[in-house]
């Protein structure tokens, strides 16, 4: 059983890397945790006991950092600050948060000196930064994505998990009601709409010199997950990993998209647009049925398609968009 080590002398002797503020944020707007001692078991099979849930938190990926913010209990710190500004638009940062480094590679030193009364990260991080954080703070490790099993199960799981750490289970059950619902009516919007068993296909990419790579999301995907649900079918059915179920492509790999009714989405959050500026002029791209037809949609900036339930409800309101218009 993990039990929480003090980090207040430990703190005072190491020097905090991390970039932005060092003042943790106001308290005033957090939502009050409820109950203690808590104790959760996470994504290790590790037990992991707080003697009280906890409200000083540090999140290092963005999709658990959402959670926390839309349980209401704002991070002390966060890996990449600036990037969840960029990417994550459903559960803004209080200005204050304090950015522990990357999420590839956050500062452990940063991350202690906050006194954190836990750390939030994802399993695949690796388990050297986990061992690192927990000589002196408690940390829970969410699964992250489960694209070889049911990724929106996992997303609840994920979900609860933290609420349960944090004194936040009703605000999540109340989170959830609302996904559920904004599902369902998802669905019988798209079957009003005469869309049901549409085809879509989704993606990101990124230049790398003078080529340009191509992120599909394929099945068990998160979004992809949605958009089954909302009764859409994903017509990309090349190979994808069993985390995220993302596989790599380039465009001449995109002419396997060869339906005439296909409807292609894509996220450009950065400013990028490798779909409408990259590829414009290339002779295989400009053949597509879904470039030729217009049907071609760039998801509204900010929507993290990784993300918890109020992210999933953004790309939900997106596809309603396209479709029921």
């Amino acid at each position: 059983m993990k039990k929480r080590i003090p980090v207040t002398a430990l703190a005072a002797a190491l020097f905090v890397s991390g970039c932005g503020s060092t003042e943790s944020p106001s308290n005033d707007d957090q939502a009050e945790p409820t109950g203690g001692p808590v104790t959760v078991t996470d994504s290790r099979g590790e037990t992991v006991t707080l003697d009280t849930p906890a409200s000083k938190v540090v999140g290092l990926e963005w999709g658990e950092v959402e959670m926390l913010v839309s349980l209401g209990v704002m991070p002390v710190g966060v890996a990449d600050v600036e990037g969840y500004g960029t990417w994550v638009t459903a559960a803004q940062l209080d200005d204050r948060v304090t950015d522990v480094g990357l999420r590839g590679e956050p500062s452990v030193d940063a991350i202690v000196g906050l006194e954190p009364d836990l750390v939030v990260m994802e399993a695949e991080r690796g388990s050297s930064l986990v061992t690192q954080i927990e000589e002196y703070v408690p940390v829970i490790v969410t699964t992250g994505s489960d694209a070889a099993g049911d990724n929106l199960g996992r997303m609840r799981d994920d979900l609860m998990m933290i609420a349960t750490a944090v004194g936040q289970v009703d605000e999540a059950e109340a989170l959830l009601a609302d996904f559920d619902t904004a599902l369902a009516d998802g669905e019988q919007q798209i079957a009003d709409a005469g869309a049901a068993g549409a085809q879509f296909a989704m993606a990101d990419g990124w230049r790398q010199g003078s080529s340009i790579s191509i992120r599909m999301f394929g099945e068990g995907a998160l979004v992809s997950d949605i958009a089954a649900e909302l009764g859409l079918t994903n017509a990309w059915t090349g190979e994808v990993d069993e985390v995220w179920g993302l596989g790599t492509t380039d465009v001449e790999g995109m002419t396997a998209l060869e339906e005439e009714d296909l409807r292609f989405f894509y996220n450009a959050s950065d400013g990028d647009d490798v779909f409408a500026d990259g590829l414009a002029g290339n002779a295989i791209w400009d053949s597509l049925p879904f470039v030729q037809q217009g049907q071609l949609h760039k998801l509204p900036d900010g929507i993290w398609t990784f993300g918890g339930p109020l992210s999933c409800q953004q790309f939900i309101d997106a596809m309603l968009q396209v479709y029921t218009a």
